[in-house]
Protein backbone atom coordinates (compact mmCIF):
# COMPACT_ATOMS: atom_id res chain seq x y z
CA UNK A 1 0.00 0.00 0.00
CA UNK A 2 2.91 2.54 0.59
CA UNK A 3 4.00 2.23 -3.24
CA UNK A 4 -0.01 3.05 -3.68
CA UNK A 5 0.25 6.18 -1.41
CA UNK A 6 3.21 7.19 -2.81
CA UNK A 7 2.33 7.13 -6.89
CA UNK A 8 -0.67 9.25 -5.65
CA UNK A 9 1.17 11.94 -3.88
CA UNK A 10 3.68 12.07 -6.18
CA UNK A 11 1.06 12.46 -9.22
CA UNK A 12 -0.81 15.41 -6.86
CA UNK A 13 2.99 16.96 -6.59
CA UNK A 14 2.68 16.44 -10.75
CA UNK A 15 -0.04 19.17 -10.70
CA UNK A 16 0.97 21.60 -7.69
CA UNK A 17 4.28 21.47 -8.55
CA UNK A 18 5.41 20.67 -12.11
CA UNK A 19 2.37 22.28 -13.93
CA UNK A 20 2.93 25.60 -12.53
CA UNK A 21 6.33 25.22 -14.61
CA UNK A 22 5.31 24.91 -17.44
CA UNK A 23 2.69 27.31 -17.18
CA UNK A 24 5.32 30.00 -16.21
CA UNK A 25 6.80 28.38 -19.53
CA UNK A 26 3.98 29.16 -21.74
CA UNK A 27 3.53 32.58 -20.66
CA UNK A 28 0.36 32.67 -18.74
CA UNK A 29 -1.33 35.87 -19.46
CA UNK A 30 -4.53 36.40 -17.43
CA UNK A 31 -5.05 39.71 -19.14
CA UNK A 32 -5.58 38.33 -22.76
CA UNK A 33 -9.42 37.88 -23.91
CA UNK A 34 -10.12 34.00 -24.78
CA UNK A 35 -12.12 32.75 -27.67
CA UNK A 36 -15.12 32.01 -24.89
CA UNK A 37 -15.67 36.18 -25.44
CA UNK A 38 -13.90 36.77 -28.76
CA UNK A 39 -15.73 34.36 -31.02
CA UNK A 40 -19.37 33.43 -28.52
CA UNK A 41 -21.59 32.02 -31.50
CA UNK A 42 -23.98 30.19 -28.61
CA UNK A 43 -22.88 27.10 -30.35
CA UNK A 44 -19.39 26.16 -29.76
CA UNK A 45 -17.96 28.93 -28.14
CA UNK A 46 -19.72 29.73 -25.14
CA UNK A 47 -18.08 31.02 -21.65
CA UNK A 48 -18.61 28.18 -18.97
CA UNK A 49 -17.67 27.99 -15.04
CA UNK A 50 -14.28 26.77 -14.62
CA UNK A 51 -15.37 24.04 -12.55
CA UNK A 52 -18.11 22.55 -15.19
CA UNK A 53 -15.42 23.17 -17.80
CA UNK A 54 -12.85 20.89 -15.62
CA UNK A 55 -15.35 18.12 -15.17
CA UNK A 56 -16.74 17.73 -19.07
CA UNK A 57 -12.66 18.20 -20.28
CA UNK A 58 -12.07 14.96 -17.33
CA UNK A 59 -15.22 13.19 -18.89
CA UNK A 60 -14.20 14.22 -22.37
CA UNK A 61 -10.54 12.79 -22.23
CA UNK A 62 -11.55 9.84 -19.91
CA UNK A 63 -14.17 7.40 -21.31
CA UNK A 64 -13.05 4.11 -20.79
CA UNK A 65 -9.76 4.87 -21.40
CA UNK A 66 -8.31 4.83 -17.41
CA UNK A 67 -10.47 1.88 -16.58
CA UNK A 68 -9.79 -0.66 -19.14
CA UNK A 69 -6.10 0.75 -19.88
CA UNK A 70 -5.45 0.52 -16.45
CA UNK A 71 -6.85 -2.78 -15.64
CA UNK A 72 -4.88 -4.24 -19.24
CA UNK A 73 -2.08 -2.59 -18.29
CA UNK A 74 -1.89 -4.38 -14.87
CA UNK A 75 -1.12 -7.79 -16.62
CA UNK A 76 2.24 -6.71 -16.27
CA UNK A 77 2.10 -5.51 -12.85
CA UNK A 78 2.78 -2.75 -10.32
CA UNK A 79 5.51 -1.75 -12.30
CA UNK A 80 2.63 -0.25 -14.81
CA UNK A 81 2.29 2.40 -12.04
CA UNK A 82 5.72 3.80 -12.63
CA UNK A 83 4.25 4.50 -15.93
CA UNK A 84 0.55 5.98 -15.27
CA UNK A 85 2.89 8.38 -12.69
CA UNK A 86 5.88 9.62 -14.93
CA UNK A 87 3.65 9.60 -18.30
CA UNK A 88 1.14 11.62 -16.53
CA UNK A 89 3.53 14.54 -15.12
CA UNK A 90 6.32 14.83 -17.63
CA UNK A 91 3.94 13.67 -20.60
CA UNK A 92 0.09 13.84 -20.33
CA UNK A 93 -0.05 16.81 -18.29
CA UNK A 94 2.24 18.26 -21.41
CA UNK A 95 0.51 17.29 -23.82
CA UNK A 96 -2.71 18.43 -22.28
CA UNK A 97 -2.03 21.58 -21.06
CA UNK A 98 0.22 22.69 -24.43
CA UNK A 99 -3.09 21.46 -26.77
CA UNK A 100 -5.52 23.39 -24.65
CA UNK A 101 -3.47 26.51 -24.52
CA UNK A 102 -2.42 26.51 -28.09
CA UNK A 103 -5.66 26.42 -29.14
CA UNK A 104 -6.64 29.17 -26.68
CA UNK A 105 -4.08 31.47 -28.37
CA UNK A 106 -5.36 30.35 -31.73
CA UNK A 107 -8.99 31.63 -31.21
CA UNK A 108 -10.28 27.78 -30.18
CA UNK A 109 -8.49 26.22 -33.24
CA UNK A 110 -8.57 22.02 -33.66
CA UNK A 111 -5.12 20.51 -33.31
CA UNK A 112 -4.53 19.84 -37.14
CA UNK A 113 -4.76 23.40 -37.50
CA UNK A 114 -2.34 24.18 -34.63
CA UNK A 115 0.26 21.41 -36.23
CA UNK A 116 0.02 23.25 -39.14
CA UNK A 117 0.72 26.44 -38.08
CA UNK A 118 3.67 25.09 -35.64
CA UNK A 119 5.20 22.18 -38.06
CA UNK A 120 4.02 23.63 -41.81
CA UNK A 121 1.63 23.02 -44.07
CA UNK A 122 2.55 19.35 -44.56
CA UNK A 123 1.94 18.10 -41.10
CA UNK A 124 -1.59 20.40 -41.23
CA UNK A 125 -2.80 18.16 -44.08
CA UNK A 126 -1.46 14.81 -42.24
CA UNK A 127 -2.79 15.81 -39.16
CA UNK A 128 -6.44 17.06 -40.38
CA UNK A 129 -6.99 13.10 -42.34
CA UNK A 130 -5.14 11.24 -39.45
CA UNK A 131 -7.26 13.59 -36.68
CA UNK A 132 -10.72 13.16 -38.21
CA UNK A 133 -9.82 9.20 -39.00
CA UNK A 134 -9.08 8.76 -34.95
CA UNK A 135 -12.21 10.44 -34.33
CA UNK A 136 -14.28 8.22 -36.28
CA UNK A 137 -12.60 5.27 -34.88
CA UNK A 138 -13.37 6.26 -31.57
CA UNK A 139 -16.92 6.97 -31.96
CA UNK A 140 -16.71 3.58 -34.03
CA UNK A 141 -15.65 1.61 -31.06
CA UNK A 142 -17.27 4.05 -27.99
CA UNK A 143 -20.48 3.15 -29.99
CA UNK A 144 -20.11 -0.76 -30.76
CA UNK A 145 -19.19 -1.64 -27.14
CA UNK A 146 -22.15 0.13 -25.06
CA UNK A 147 -24.48 -1.47 -27.54
CA UNK A 148 -23.44 -4.60 -26.84
CA UNK A 149 -23.73 -4.11 -23.25
CA UNK A 150 -26.48 -2.41 -22.90
CA UNK A 151 -28.42 -5.41 -25.63
CA UNK A 152 -27.42 -7.86 -22.66
CA UNK A 153 -29.39 -6.52 -20.50
CA UNK A 154 -32.44 -5.70 -22.61
CA UNK A 155 -35.25 -7.54 -23.71
CA UNK A 156 -34.07 -9.51 -26.99
CA UNK A 157 -35.85 -7.40 -29.51
CA UNK A 158 -33.36 -4.70 -28.16
CA UNK A 159 -30.38 -5.86 -29.81
CA UNK A 160 -27.24 -4.68 -30.59
CA UNK A 161 -28.46 -3.12 -33.78
CA UNK A 162 -31.50 -1.46 -32.05
CA UNK A 163 -29.43 0.23 -28.95
CA UNK A 164 -26.15 1.14 -32.01
CA UNK A 165 -28.78 3.15 -33.77
CA UNK A 166 -30.30 5.07 -30.42
CA UNK A 167 -26.90 5.81 -29.93
CA UNK A 168 -25.80 6.91 -32.49
CA UNK A 169 -28.84 8.86 -32.64
CA UNK A 170 -28.08 10.47 -29.64
CA UNK A 171 -24.63 11.15 -30.93
CA UNK A 172 -26.23 13.08 -33.95
CA UNK A 173 -27.79 15.09 -30.56
CA UNK A 174 -24.91 15.70 -29.06
CA UNK A 175 -22.40 16.89 -32.17
CA UNK A 176 -25.10 19.62 -33.33
CA UNK A 177 -26.01 20.73 -30.54
CA UNK A 178 -24.77 23.98 -28.71
CA UNK A 179 -21.76 23.02 -25.94
CA UNK A 180 -23.94 24.06 -23.26
CA UNK A 181 -27.08 21.98 -24.11
CA UNK A 182 -26.17 18.52 -23.52
CA UNK A 183 -22.75 18.18 -23.30
CA UNK A 184 -22.59 21.27 -20.45
CA UNK A 185 -25.88 20.13 -18.49
CA UNK A 186 -24.82 16.56 -17.65
CA UNK A 187 -21.22 15.73 -18.60
CA UNK A 188 -20.05 17.78 -14.89
CA UNK A 189 -22.50 15.03 -13.34
CA UNK A 190 -21.31 12.15 -15.10
CA UNK A 191 -18.03 13.34 -14.70
CA UNK A 192 -18.33 13.45 -10.91
CA UNK A 193 -19.85 10.19 -11.01
CA UNK A 194 -16.24 8.54 -12.50
CA UNK A 195 -14.45 10.42 -9.86
CA UNK A 196 -16.58 8.80 -6.95
CA UNK A 197 -16.49 5.51 -8.30
CA UNK A 198 -12.79 5.52 -8.52
CA UNK A 199 -12.41 7.00 -4.76
CA UNK A 200 -15.12 3.99 -3.79
CA UNK A 201 -13.30 1.33 -5.10
CA UNK A 202 -9.44 2.63 -3.93
CA UNK A 203 -11.49 3.32 -0.28
CA UNK A 204 -12.66 -0.39 -0.62
CA UNK A 205 -9.33 -2.02 -1.06
CA UNK A 206 -7.97 0.19 1.47
CA UNK A 207 -10.37 -1.01 4.70
CA UNK A 208 -10.73 -4.09 2.91
CA UNK A 209 -8.99 -7.05 5.30
CA UNK A 210 -8.96 -9.46 2.46
CA UNK A 211 -7.23 -7.51 -0.19
CA UNK A 212 -3.51 -6.52 0.26
CA UNK A 213 -2.17 -4.40 -2.31
CA UNK A 214 0.85 -5.19 -3.88
CA UNK A 215 4.29 -3.35 -3.55
CA UNK A 216 6.65 -2.46 -6.18
CA UNK A 217 9.10 -4.66 -5.40
CA UNK A 218 12.62 -6.01 -7.55
CA UNK A 219 10.81 -8.76 -8.10
CA UNK A 220 7.55 -7.08 -8.95
CA UNK A 221 9.84 -4.97 -11.63
CA UNK A 222 11.08 -8.33 -13.25
CA UNK A 223 7.12 -9.83 -13.46
CA UNK A 224 6.66 -10.37 -16.97
CA UNK A 225 3.63 -10.31 -18.96
CA UNK A 226 0.99 -13.69 -19.03
CA UNK A 227 1.54 -13.54 -22.89
CA UNK A 228 5.19 -12.75 -22.77
CA UNK A 229 4.45 -9.59 -24.23
CA UNK A 230 7.55 -6.97 -24.05
CA UNK A 231 7.12 -3.84 -21.37
CA UNK A 232 8.81 -1.85 -24.29
CA UNK A 233 6.42 -0.58 -26.06
CA UNK A 234 3.10 -2.92 -25.70
CA UNK A 235 2.19 -1.34 -22.26
CA UNK A 236 3.02 2.40 -23.17
CA UNK A 237 0.26 1.87 -25.71
CA UNK A 238 -2.27 -0.34 -23.80
CA UNK A 239 -2.08 2.14 -21.21
CA UNK A 240 -2.82 5.09 -23.53
CA UNK A 241 -5.38 7.47 -21.77
CA UNK A 242 -4.03 6.85 -18.28
CA UNK A 243 -0.91 8.60 -18.61
CA UNK A 244 -0.69 10.02 -22.73
CA UNK A 245 -3.01 10.20 -25.14
CA UNK A 246 -3.35 12.04 -28.68
CA UNK A 247 -7.16 11.68 -27.95
CA UNK A 248 -7.04 14.36 -25.43
CA UNK A 249 -5.50 16.72 -28.00
CA UNK A 250 -9.01 16.65 -30.04
CA UNK A 251 -11.23 17.44 -27.08
CA UNK A 252 -9.03 20.14 -25.12
CA UNK A 253 -9.43 22.69 -28.17
CA UNK A 254 -13.76 21.84 -27.26
CA UNK A 255 -13.21 23.61 -23.77
CA UNK A 256 -10.08 25.83 -25.09
CA UNK A 257 -13.80 27.32 -26.95
CA UNK A 258 -15.38 27.66 -23.02
CA UNK A 259 -12.74 28.39 -20.68
CA UNK A 260 -13.63 32.43 -19.34
CA UNK A 261 -9.75 32.73 -18.65
CA UNK A 262 -5.89 31.47 -19.49
CA UNK A 263 -5.67 31.41 -15.56
CA UNK A 264 -7.84 28.21 -15.29
CA UNK A 265 -6.10 26.50 -18.11
CA UNK A 266 -3.62 24.74 -15.63
CA UNK A 267 -6.94 23.24 -13.75
CA UNK A 268 -8.75 22.23 -16.58
CA UNK A 269 -6.09 21.11 -18.80
CA UNK A 270 -3.28 19.79 -16.68
CA UNK A 271 -5.96 19.06 -13.88
CA UNK A 272 -7.96 17.15 -15.53
CA UNK A 273 -5.04 14.88 -16.55
CA UNK A 274 -3.53 14.26 -13.33
CA UNK A 275 -6.91 13.27 -12.45
CA UNK A 276 -7.34 10.92 -14.84
CA UNK A 277 -3.95 9.63 -13.95
CA UNK A 278 -5.16 8.97 -10.53
CA UNK A 279 -8.28 7.08 -12.09
CA UNK A 280 -5.87 4.78 -13.89
CA UNK A 281 -3.77 4.42 -10.68
CA UNK A 282 -6.55 3.24 -8.52
CA UNK A 283 -7.50 0.50 -11.56
CA UNK A 284 -4.18 -0.57 -12.00
CA UNK A 285 -4.33 -0.96 -8.42
CA UNK A 286 -7.40 -2.99 -8.12
CA UNK A 287 -6.13 -4.70 -11.29
CA UNK A 288 -3.23 -6.01 -9.31
CA UNK A 289 -4.83 -6.37 -6.06
CA UNK A 290 -8.30 -8.50 -6.72
CA UNK A 291 -7.03 -10.93 -8.82
CA UNK A 292 -4.21 -13.30 -7.43
CA UNK A 293 -1.68 -12.72 -10.20
CA UNK A 294 -1.49 -11.12 -13.42
CA UNK A 295 -2.31 -14.71 -15.00
CA UNK A 296 -5.52 -14.50 -13.40
CA UNK A 297 -6.34 -11.03 -14.23
CA UNK A 298 -5.57 -11.87 -18.02
CA UNK A 299 -7.35 -14.94 -18.12
CA UNK A 300 -10.46 -12.59 -16.70
CA UNK A 301 -10.26 -9.65 -19.12
CA UNK A 302 -9.70 -12.54 -21.73
CA UNK A 303 -12.25 -14.38 -21.04
CA UNK A 304 -14.73 -11.96 -19.87
CA UNK A 305 -13.64 -8.57 -20.91
CA UNK A 306 -12.90 -5.38 -19.43
CA UNK A 307 -16.69 -4.39 -19.16
CA UNK A 308 -17.04 -7.88 -17.01
CA UNK A 309 -14.22 -7.45 -15.21
CA UNK A 310 -15.12 -4.04 -13.81
CA UNK A 311 -18.40 -5.09 -12.60
CA UNK A 312 -17.01 -7.82 -10.96
CA UNK A 313 -14.56 -5.65 -9.13
CA UNK A 314 -17.47 -2.93 -8.95
CA UNK A 315 -20.03 -5.17 -7.02
CA UNK A 316 -17.24 -7.33 -4.92
CA UNK A 317 -15.71 -4.08 -3.07
CA UNK A 318 -19.07 -2.41 -3.35
CA UNK A 319 -22.05 -3.95 -3.83
CA UNK A 320 -25.31 -2.96 -5.23
CA UNK A 321 -23.61 0.73 -5.34
CA UNK A 322 -20.96 -0.60 -7.36
CA UNK A 323 -23.43 -2.04 -9.70
CA UNK A 324 -24.76 0.91 -10.40
CA UNK A 325 -21.35 2.52 -10.47
CA UNK A 326 -19.92 -0.17 -12.97
CA UNK A 327 -22.59 0.29 -14.88
CA UNK A 328 -21.91 4.14 -15.33
CA UNK A 329 -17.88 3.09 -16.00
CA UNK A 330 -18.66 1.11 -18.97
CA UNK A 331 -22.02 2.08 -20.52
CA UNK A 332 -21.92 5.80 -20.20
CA UNK A 333 -18.26 7.24 -20.16
CA UNK A 334 -17.54 5.65 -23.46
CA UNK A 335 -20.62 7.21 -24.23
CA UNK A 336 -19.42 10.34 -23.89
CA UNK A 337 -16.21 10.30 -25.17
CA UNK A 338 -17.56 9.12 -28.25
CA UNK A 339 -20.25 11.83 -28.77
CA UNK A 340 -17.69 14.75 -28.17
CA UNK A 341 -15.18 12.71 -30.23
CA UNK A 342 -17.71 12.87 -33.27
CA UNK A 343 -18.05 17.05 -32.55
CA UNK A 344 -14.41 16.86 -32.57
CA UNK A 345 -14.47 15.97 -36.09
CA UNK A 346 -17.15 18.22 -36.74
CA UNK A 347 -15.12 20.94 -35.49
CA UNK A 348 -11.93 19.85 -37.32
CA UNK A 349 -14.12 19.60 -40.59
CA UNK A 350 -15.34 22.73 -39.98
CA UNK A 351 -11.83 24.45 -39.32
CA UNK A 352 -10.55 22.47 -42.60
CA UNK A 353 -12.76 24.21 -45.28
CA UNK A 354 -13.86 27.25 -42.91
CA UNK A 355 -17.04 26.63 -42.58
CA UNK A 356 -18.75 28.68 -40.02
CA UNK A 357 -21.51 26.85 -37.60
CA UNK A 358 -23.63 29.12 -36.41
CA UNK A 359 -25.76 28.69 -39.25
CA UNK A 360 -28.03 25.32 -38.94
CA UNK A 361 -27.95 23.94 -42.38
CA UNK A 362 -23.96 24.20 -42.14
CA UNK A 363 -23.91 22.41 -39.11
CA UNK A 364 -26.12 20.14 -40.57
CA UNK A 365 -23.99 19.85 -43.89
CA UNK A 366 -20.75 18.11 -41.97
CA UNK A 367 -22.97 16.46 -38.69
CA UNK A 368 -25.14 13.95 -41.27
CA UNK A 369 -22.07 12.81 -42.91
CA UNK A 370 -19.77 12.13 -39.90
CA UNK A 371 -22.65 10.32 -38.25
CA UNK A 372 -23.29 8.08 -41.75
CA UNK A 373 -19.71 7.31 -41.38
CA UNK A 374 -19.65 6.16 -38.16
CA UNK A 375 -22.94 4.06 -38.76
CA UNK A 376 -20.82 2.13 -41.73
CA UNK A 377 -17.68 1.55 -39.57
CA UNK A 378 -19.94 0.09 -36.65
CA UNK A 379 -20.63 -3.24 -39.42
CA UNK A 380 -16.32 -3.46 -38.67
CA UNK A 381 -14.99 -6.22 -36.51
CA UNK A 382 -14.55 -4.21 -33.20
CA UNK A 383 -11.34 -6.11 -32.40
CA UNK A 384 -9.29 -4.74 -35.42
CA UNK A 385 -10.46 -1.15 -35.00
CA UNK A 386 -9.74 -0.94 -31.38
CA UNK A 387 -5.97 -1.78 -32.31
CA UNK A 388 -5.31 0.46 -34.84
CA UNK A 389 -6.94 3.20 -32.86
CA UNK A 390 -4.59 2.19 -29.72
CA UNK A 391 -1.47 2.93 -31.83
CA UNK A 392 -2.87 5.94 -33.77
CA UNK A 393 -3.77 7.75 -30.62
CA UNK A 394 -0.92 7.79 -29.34
CA UNK A 395 0.99 8.88 -32.81
CA UNK A 396 -1.58 11.68 -33.13
CA UNK A 397 0.06 12.24 -29.10
CA UNK A 398 3.83 12.21 -30.47
CA UNK A 399 2.72 15.07 -33.53
CA UNK A 400 1.15 17.02 -30.26
CA UNK A 401 4.13 17.00 -28.14
CA UNK A 402 6.21 17.76 -31.46
CA UNK A 403 4.26 20.61 -31.92
CA UNK A 404 4.24 21.74 -28.55
CA UNK A 405 7.96 21.70 -28.41
CA UNK A 406 8.22 23.95 -31.62
CA UNK A 407 5.38 26.52 -30.36
CA UNK A 408 7.98 26.95 -26.82
CA UNK A 409 10.59 27.59 -28.92
CA UNK A 410 8.94 29.74 -31.92
CA UNK A 411 7.46 32.27 -29.09
CA UNK A 412 10.93 33.33 -27.45
CA UNK A 413 11.97 30.66 -25.23
CA UNK A 414 15.69 29.17 -25.16
CA UNK A 415 16.08 25.23 -26.41
CA UNK A 416 15.90 24.42 -22.37
CA UNK A 417 12.68 25.55 -21.76
CA UNK A 418 11.38 23.73 -25.59
CA UNK A 419 13.04 20.45 -24.14
CA UNK A 420 10.00 20.40 -21.57
CA UNK A 421 7.77 19.21 -25.08
CA UNK A 422 10.46 17.97 -27.08
CA UNK A 423 12.18 15.19 -24.38
CA UNK A 424 8.56 13.56 -24.09
CA UNK A 425 7.78 13.71 -27.94
CA UNK A 426 11.13 11.85 -28.74
CA UNK A 427 10.01 9.04 -25.85
CA UNK A 428 6.97 8.80 -27.64
CA UNK A 429 8.16 8.29 -30.90
CA UNK A 430 10.21 5.89 -29.90
CA UNK A 431 7.03 3.86 -28.50
CA UNK A 432 4.59 4.39 -31.48
CA UNK A 433 7.74 3.40 -33.62
CA UNK A 434 8.81 0.48 -32.02
CA UNK A 435 5.43 -0.79 -31.07
CA UNK A 436 4.58 -1.10 -35.07
CA UNK A 437 7.29 -2.93 -35.88
CA UNK A 438 7.00 -5.39 -33.09
CA UNK A 439 2.88 -5.86 -32.75
CA UNK A 440 1.10 -8.41 -34.80
CA UNK A 441 -1.08 -5.67 -36.48
CA UNK A 442 1.87 -4.03 -37.18
CA UNK A 443 5.04 -5.59 -39.21
CA UNK A 444 5.42 -8.43 -36.44
CA UNK A 445 9.30 -8.14 -36.24
CA UNK A 446 11.49 -9.21 -33.15
CA UNK A 447 12.58 -6.69 -30.56
CA UNK A 448 16.23 -7.47 -31.91
CA UNK A 449 15.15 -5.33 -35.27
CA UNK A 450 12.53 -3.86 -33.49
CA UNK A 451 13.71 -1.87 -30.31
CA UNK A 452 16.67 -0.43 -32.18
CA UNK A 453 15.04 0.83 -35.29
CA UNK A 454 12.67 2.36 -33.00
CA UNK A 455 15.75 4.25 -30.80
CA UNK A 456 16.94 5.50 -34.15
CA UNK A 457 13.69 6.95 -35.62
CA UNK A 458 13.46 8.61 -32.22
CA UNK A 459 17.14 10.37 -32.62
CA UNK A 460 16.41 11.17 -35.89
CA UNK A 461 12.83 12.79 -35.21
CA UNK A 462 14.91 14.56 -32.25
CA UNK A 463 18.01 16.07 -34.67
CA UNK A 464 15.37 17.03 -36.98
CA UNK A 465 13.68 18.96 -34.62
CA UNK A 466 17.02 20.50 -33.34
CA UNK A 467 18.21 21.59 -36.53
CA UNK A 468 14.76 23.15 -37.93
CA UNK A 469 13.86 24.79 -35.08
CA UNK A 470 16.95 25.22 -33.01
CA UNK A 471 19.90 26.15 -35.38
CA UNK A 472 18.25 26.25 -38.48
CA UNK A 473 17.74 30.07 -39.44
Amino acid sequence: MITFFSAVILLLAGFFLYSRVIERVFQMDSSRVTPAYAQEDGIDYIPMKTWRVYLIQLLNIAGLGPIFGALMGAAWGPKVYLWIVFGTILGGGIHDYLSGMMSIRNKGASISEISGNYLGSKIRTIMRVFSFILLILIGINFSVGPAALISTLTPDWMNLNFWLVVILLYYFAATFLPVDKIIGMLYPFFGLALIVMALGIAGAFIIHPNHTMPELTVDALMQSHPKELPVWAMMFVTVACGAVSGFHATQSPIMARCIKNEKYGRTVFYGAMVTEGVIALIWAAAGVTFYENSGSLFNALATDGPGTVVYTISTTMLGTVGGVLAMIGVIVCPITSGDTALRAARLTISDWFNIEQKTVSKRLMIAVPILLITALGGQLPFEVMWRYFSWSNQVLAMIVLWTGAAYLYKNGYPPIAAMMAAIPATFMSAVVSTYILQAKEGLNLSISIAYPVGIVFAALCFGLYCYNIIYKK
